[in-house]
């Protein structure tokens, strides 16, 4: 596997990680922000070590990045594209063909900025370099999520994201021991859509 080139987009001052900015949270804390209603304009792209293994996956990447970035021109915007779409600099599984990633270049160009990226709603925001180790971070999740009176979809979800962008494989008892119920539980409030995003996270793992 290819060390992700992240430094490139760093020497670039590429965005690619934004709080939400209309959203405010309902209670800050040293080690980050709960949103209790949720948010979706949090974008935290390259934070886990999973890498890109869809075209699916890679144009909605290149979307946020367009996105967040509009000092970007289509020529800068390219080059970019075709940095991360390139497999050898570490942020994918695979390297698009030319033809195909233009298309996809082409297509990102006629959005309109004005409308955000599809995205996953957020509750818990984590700080970045808070020291906070996986379990720690862990029982925050369960603390705030799961003294919540009923386990629900959002609540699953959002633990299974802190999951993934530790880099640790998704479980039922891993879910259950978080927000701090029976397997029994899980196993019961997982729909299709959450079995179906569970599989595709630790497939990237």
């Amino acid at each position: 596997m290819s060390h992700r080139k992240i430094e490139h987009l760093n020497d670039n001052r590429i965005i690619y990680r934004r709080l939400p900015v209309s959203d405010k949270p309902s209670h800050s804390f040293d080690w980050g922000y709960f949103y209790e209603d949720g948010t979706y304009e949090f974008y935290d792209l390259f934070k886990s070590k999973a890498l890109i293994n869809t075209y699916k996956s890679l144009r909605w990447h290149l979307r946020v990045i367009w996105y967040l970035n509009p000092q970007l021109n289509l020529e800068e915007f390219s080059k970019l594209a075709e940095f991360i779409a390139n497999k050898n600099n570490g942020f994918t599984t695979f390297t698009m063909p030319p033809e195909k990633l233009k298309n996809v270049i082409r297509d990102i160009n006629k959005t309109d900025l004005e409308h955000p990226p599809n995205n996953k709603q957020r509750k818990i925001i984590f700080k970045d370099f808070t020291g906070l180790t996986l379990h720690e971070k862990l029982t925050i999740v369960g603390q705030l999520i799961g003294k919540q009176s009923e386990i629900d979809s959002s609540k699953i979800y959002e633990s299974m994201l802190l999951i993934n962008h530790e880099g640790k494989r998704i479980t039922i008892k891993l879910l259950a021991d978080i927000l701090n119920c029976s397997t029994r539980t899980i196993n019961r409030k997982m729909n299709d859509q959450l079995k179906q995003e569970k599989n595709i996270l630790n497939e990237k793992i």
